[in-house]
């Protein structure tokens, strides 16, 4: 009885024919989760040691059949795979919620190789939209994010029913894109089809980051100035730390800059040189939209009063390092 779990039978010693096990979809991603080594660690969350993290995540691997976990070598991070980002991002916020300090890396799709051949998991993607937006669904699930569509028809009441077979890949971040496109009237289910060859490559996040390069605590004259590089995800009075990302580039390679920066004191007075600072309001990146977003070298740092990003390695002299060893 101690090793029973869900769906074995458990019957009397008579009985021949038990009860078949309802097959369980197999993970399809996998998400590291590892301590919060960051200088900002264990200021919100009281649950930061690796020992901690494993025994909740084993404890959550008992009750829930569709989530595994295992061992990494260096010990302090932990693979859990499971059924799609948002069943991720549940755990993460539960975790968060009690108390506990993660970093999380991008989730990554568990590939098959079968018979010599690389094949990669397809989900059953079925939507109802109203007609006005199938086309902007239907582009962006058959183009970039390789999908293939199986069948289109009308469900009554303004609205097309579409269905599709999408790689798990292709679907990493696709949700809030979808709500966006359907201006939030969409409906979303997704049902895990089986594995078929791998489909090539699929364009992830085109943009770089910006990634500040003190620590202390950000100025809003300094990001006033840093607007004009891309849009920013903190806002002023904030913590920040080197490595940190605090905002998106507006060109496709990535900036370190100086958030802290204060403006120069003169004596000298001028008619337009002491307006006030207006920012722009930041960006605030949701649970699942900052694992969608972040690249393979970067993390999200989960504590229970904050989510934010950065790169894997703090330093820039070791993300170098990172970069050329890479290649």
């Amino acid at each position: 009885m101690a090793k029973a779990t869900v769906a074995d039978t458990i019957a009397a010693l008579a009985v021949d024919d038990p009860i078949p096990a309802q097959p369980i979809d197999p993970p399809t991603i996998s998400v590291t989760f590892g301590i919060n080594d960051s200088p900002l660690a264990g200021r919100d969350g009281k649950k930061v040691q690796s020992r901690v993290i494993r025994d909740r995540l084993m404890k959550e691997a008992e009750s829930n059949v569709a989530i595994c976990v295992q061992d990494t070598p260096g010990g302090e991070a932990f693979e859990v795979s499971g059924r799609g980002e948002l069943q991720m991002g549940v755990l993460i916020e539960n975790m968060r919620r009690e108390g506990f300090e993660l970093s999380i890396s991008r989730p990554q799709v568990i590939f098959r190789d079968i018979d010599g051949e690389t094949q990669e998991p397809v989900e059953e993607v079925t939507i109802d939209v109203d007609d006005e937006y199938t086309g902007a669904v239907i582009e962006k699930l058959t183009g970039p994010r390789k999908g293939e569509l199986i069948e289109m028809k009308p469900a009554g009441s303004g609205k097309t029913r579409i269905v599709a077979h999408v790689p798990s890949r292709g679907l990493i971040g696709y949700h809030g894109e979808f709500l966006t496109d359907t201006r939030g009237t969409g409906v979303l289910n997704r049902v895990f089809h089986g594995h078929t060859a791998h489909r090539g490559a699929i364009p992830g996040r085109r943009a770089g980051v910006l990634i500040s390069m003190e620590n202390g605590v950000s100025v809003a004259y300094a990001l006033f100035n840093l607007e004009e590089r891309g849009r920013m995800f903190i806002g002023a009075q904030e913590q920040v730390y080197q490595g940190m990302i605090i905002g998106e580039h507006s060109r496709d390679n990535d900036l370190e800059v100086n958030p802290l920066k204060g403006k120069k004191l003169t004596n000298v007075r001028a008619s337009g040189k002491d307006d006030a600072v207006v920012l722009t309001p930041p960006v605030r990146l949701s649970l699942e939209e900052a694992i969608a977003y972040i690249d393979d070298d970067e993390l999200v740092e989960v504590t229970p009063g904050s989510i934010r990003l950065r790169k894997r390695h703090l330093d820039p002299h070791e993300r170098k390092r990172a970069a050329r060893s890479a290649a």
